[in-house]
């Protein structure tokens, strides 16, 4: 890939990108508070409240089929009206997406809220098919990585927050996750957000960002499937945002189940804060493990990383206890989740910076922690299923830059497949909530160990079935 760089336009490009990274983790985990509160409000199933991720979700596979049909017949849109346009096409769509939660709270119609979930995911994807190459192109391609799971950090620093703020925008600071108040409670908050994508797409439109543009004609067709580490990639995607989403869907009823541990769904919920903070956790030292660092002081700035976010994480925590329940969390009590950051260290330090190799480590601990949470109960069911979150930290970024990888004019219709298979999110959550009403929240997690298998083996073996040799030839840098 042949770029020319001016640093300090990058570094601006990348700052005010990433801040679109955290607003969509942000609006993502909101799905994870609606889910138990429309089941409540509306009397659902399980399958029928997981439709929440199937609408947005959904949203990310058609919007993404529609622009690889276009791309396949008349070119890369994006290279025809550049990154810059197409994030800020993508925030007025998720600023629509979110004024329209307003009129389904009014008429009080399930349906209507879905319909909106499935335009706020269009704007979402039509962001993400723009923003998550646009950082991988902003630098050298080997940090392509470190810069991905950086943008990716920030993006898991709006998980780990939207369980407390989100809670309290939902049902107030003193009943929070306990409040009844039904539907109307998402008004304010969603139109709120609303307003915040449209704000953003005006700042968008006027500042300056470093534009990027394919070197030669942009031929239709689909080409980019002639990549083989491609196409295992593109799989990959699915199973690894499937298997992400279905466990954050799910963890305050796992937890509530009477098998795993009854526990109350007002308690249950400051959990999701340690979940999504673990995916933080890994990114940030992704980010540092994959960068170019001297090896010396990686793992100092690794560790800094890991024990800052781990406290933030339990900031955030303790005060939603106490904002609950009056009182705090014991620092004890976190022991084994803090047992698990060390040994995700451990398994940076073993992939020695090898994207696919870190893959493949941390899919097989997904893989051991998903069977142990489907086999156990009690503390040990809930710290399991927790600590996946860690392991889940670097796989978009890591599965995302190694699929690209030497696409070169094929880069953009790649990025659109691949941000198309978040369909995961979509498919794997209904598999899973038609599971756990036939045979329980225990045994509807095989869907998820299946995902996890198949990552082990991209990470191992496909990542690797068709290595590019040399600099691809995708884009050049056209000034401003």
């Amino acid at each position: 890939m042949t770029r020319t760089h001016t640093s300090s336009n990058n570094r601006f490009a990348f700052m005010t990108v990433t801040v679109l990274f955290f607003l969509w983790g942000f609006i993502s985990c909101m799905n994870d508070l609606l889910i138990p509160k429309f089941k409540a409000d509306f009397n659902l199933n399980q399958f029928q409240a997981n439709l929440v991720q199937f609408a947005f979700f959904g949203a990310y596979f058609l919007v993404s089929l529609t622009y690889f049909l276009i791309s396949a017949s008349k070119g890369d849109p994006i290279n025809k009206i550049g990154y810059k346009n197409g994030l800020v096409l993508g925030l007025v769509v998720a600023g629509i997406g979110c004024l329209l939660f307003y009129p389904a709270a009014e008429t009080k119609q399930y349906a209507l809220f879905l319909g909106a979930l499935i335009v706020l995911g269009a704007g979402l994807t039509i962001i993400q098919i723009a923003a998550n190459p646009y950082v991988t192109i902003l630098g050298p391609e080997e940090t392509a990585p470190s810069r991905l799971n950086l943008s990716q950090g920030i993006n898991s620093l709006g998980y780990v927050i939207t369980p407390l703020i989100g809670g309290i925008m939902l049902f107030g600071s003193k009943e929070i996750y306990t409040s009844t108040g039904g539907v109307d409670a998402v008004k304010v908050p969603y139109v709120g957000l609303g307003a915040a994508f449209l704000v953003l797409a005006v700042i968008f439109k006027l500042i300056s960002l470093p534009a990027f543009s394919q070197e030669g004609k942009v031929e239709a067709g689909v080409k980019v499937f002639r990549h083989k580490h491609f196409f295992w990639g593109w799989l990959a995607i699915f199973f690894y945002v499937g298997s992400e989403v279905t466990i954050g869907s799910i963890l305050i009823n796992y937890l509530a189940d009477s098998s795993v541990m009854g526990m109350p769904e007002d308690t249950s919920a400051k959990y999701l804060s340690f979940y999504w903070g673990g995916t933080m956790i890994g990114r940030l030292m992704g980010a540092i493990s994959l960068s170019n660092i001297r090896q010396t002081r990686k793992y100092i700035f690794m560790a800094l990383a890991a024990i800052g976010a781990t406290a933030v994480i339990f900031a955030n925590a303790t005060f939603k206890e106490n904002l609950t329940h009056g009182n705090h969390i014991p620092l004890p009590a976190i022991l084994p989740y803090m047992g698990m950051v060390v040994m995700s260290f451990l398994f940076f330090v073993l992939g020695r910076s090898n994207p696919g190799k870190m893959v493949g480590l941390f899919a097989l601990v997904a893989m051991a922690l998903t069977a142990l949470s489907m086999g156990s109960n009690g503390e040990i069911a809930l710290w399991s299923i927790i600590g996946i979150g860690l392991f889940n930290s670097i796989m978009w970024s890591n599965i995302f830059s190694l699929s690209i990888r030497g696409l070169g004019k094929d880069t953009s219709q790649g990025s659109s497949l691949l941000v198309m298979m978040i369909v995961g999110g979509a498919i794997m959550p209904l598999i899973q909530g038609a599971l756990m009403d036939a045979f329980g929240v225990r045994a509807s997690l095989s869907i998820v160990f299946i995902g996890y298998a198949y990552l082990v083996y991209f990470g191992f073996f496909g990542a690797r079935a068709d290595e590019v040799a040399g600099p691809s030839e995708a884009c050049v840098s056209s000034g401003h």
